[in-house]
């Protein structure tokens, strides 16, 4: 496991950063013309990308983007 330090400003960028890649992510995700196997390993990075918002974001924050499980999705 790694370990880095940062500051207040960094962390709230580094937020910034992780929701605009995960709601890119959600929309693509709905978007009919990408091929299921494409969107499957959409998928994947969003959970990667999900676990690491889990760690800057307060938790009313990730409520916002926790990954729905209904029918198969996401």
């Amino acid at each position: 496991m790694l370990g880095f330090m940062i500051n207040e400003q960094e962390q709230k960028e580094m937020e910034y950063l992780i929701k605009r890649e995960l709601e890119e992510l959600l929309l693509d995700m709905e978007d009919h013309r990408i091929d299921q196997m494409v969107k499957s390993a959409m998928k994947e990075r969003y959970h990667t990308i999900f676990h690491l918002y889990r760690r800057v974001a307060s938790k009313e924050e990730c409520m916002k983007y926790m990954p729905k499980r209904t029918g198969g999705e996401i």
